[in-house]
């Protein structure tokens, strides 16, 4: 991974640990607690992958297994997040962006189903069954819901963050395509070609004739004009 993701991940799990923690534990909604912590994991894991997802969702999962107050056995969060993590990377799309926010959605979902058993599937493994006592039912409804309700607000924003961390050329895409540093003119009429050495013409300078000067020179630099050339499409 690199530096600028686990900078991103960090920051943006540490946050959203915190607000999970801090304020939507302290709401006592009926059945689950909102799990903002789950989110920002599959928007990471939706952008970056399914390796990287899985490193993120194991991190994520670690340390709310050790934020206070914590009522469970260490790990078993970290592997929910983990496999869900995953799994999540698997939607990614190679080269280009989610073609609807339907897939998304459904990400969402699956993973609220899937984690809240998972959950609960590995709790009855370690003899925890905290959660016969408020009902499975219950928790996947609730659970589905209230990460619905959240994911609008936090998975585009988290994706969007990730790919301009990770200087995704496809981040630059809403703002019309126009790219970082090129002028109004240069954006309207394309681009400078780094391999052919050509420009394309701007607005004001079109009809104007080429002194005999510059003709004169362009004849005897024909060779070198070439020769940078080549050495311009060997730049990649």
């Amino acid at each position: 991974m690199r530096i600028n993701r686990i900078l991103l991940s960090t920051a943006l799990v540490a946050v959203a640990l915190v607000v999970q923690v801090g304020v939507l534990a302290r709401l006592h909604l009926p059945g689950a607690v909102p799990d903002l912590l789950l989110l920002v994991v599959l928007g990471l894991a939706m952008v970056y992958g399914h390796v990287a997802g899985a490193f993120i969702g194991f991190g994520a999962g670690l340390l709310a297994d050790l934020a206070p107050p914590s009522d469970h056995a260490i790990g078993r969060y970290a592997l929910v997040l983990c496999v869900i993590g995953y799994a999540a990377g698997l939607t990614r799309p190679d080269k280009s962006r989610h073609r609807s926010a339907s897939l998304p959605l459904i990400v969402v979902v699956c993973a609220a189903i899937g984690s809240t058993l998972l959950y609960a599937g590995v709790g009855s493994l370690a003899g925890d069954n905290a959660g016969n006592t408020v009902g499975i039912p219950l928790l996947l409804f609730t659970a589905t819901v209230y990460d619905l309700v959240l994911a609008p607000f936090s998975v585009p924003l988290v994706m969007a963050l990730a790919r301009r961390a990770d200087n995704d050329p496809l981040a630059g895409e809403s703002s019309g395509g126009t790219q970082s540093g090129a002028m109004p003119g240069e954006a309207a009429y394309g681009w400078l070609s780094t391999g052919s050495g050509l420009r394309m013409s701007r607005p004001g300078r079109v009809g104007r004739t080429p002194r005999i000067g510059s003709q004169r020179g362009g004849l005897l630099g024909g060779k070198a004009n070439r020769t940078k050339t080549i050495k311009g499409v060997k730049r990649l």
